[in-house]
């Protein structure tokens, strides 16, 4: 099925918290609850209450860039220092381990900052292109709700919108 996008722009967050929880709670064939985007202006600190947890992959990105990152710094660095054993070390080993452990911590933070950045963007779907609905009026008062859904759920939808005092709703061109 086709998937559209609808946007509804409301005065105040407790209307669009109201309408979020109702699409929670409708069981809408064809709506997904995690393709809900919520646009504000400004924070609010009940956003994580009313969308619930999204998933952050982020974080494992970190952490496998900074293992890689550490593994390919110490291997790398040791590989260099034992291709010269024929070299008179003076009863020194062949593979400092102290001074490689300093290399390695710093291979460990710059893989991990790397493949973090790579990651986030990565997550974030950028680059991507411009939101096929977009209203300027969020960025100064109002609330935006953002919904990817099929095309019978719309209806039901927009439904829910109206029941919660929308302001204005705007679809995405027919495709």
């Amino acid at each position: 099925m086709s998937q559209r996008h609808l946007l509804a722009l409301f005065n105040n967050f407790e209307d669009a918290e109201a309408a979020i929880y109702e699409l929670r709670a409708a069981n809408i064939k064809g709506f997904n609850f995690d393709d809900l985007t919520l646009k504000s202006p400004i924070e609010h600190h009940e956003v994580e209450n009313i969308l619930g947890q999204r998933s952050a992959k982020v974080q494992w990105f970190t952490l496998a860039g900074a293992l890689m990152g550490g593994l390919l710094g110490f291997f790398l660095i040791s590989g260099a220092q034992a291709n010269f054993y024929a070299q008179m070390k003076g009863g020194k080993p062949i593979v400092p381990l102290p001074p490689n452990f300093v290399l390695t911590f710093e291979m460990f933070v710059l893989g991990g900052v790397f493949i973090s950045v790579l990651g986030f963007l990565i997550c974030a779907g950028l680059p991507a292109r411009r939101s096929p609905l977009y209203s300027a009026k969020v960025s100064e008062d109002q609330i935006g709700i953002l919904v990817k859904a099929d095309e019978p759920a719309m209806a039901k939808i927009k439904g829910v919108f109206l029941n919660h005092g929308v302001l204005e709703i705007q679809e995405e061109a027919g495709k």
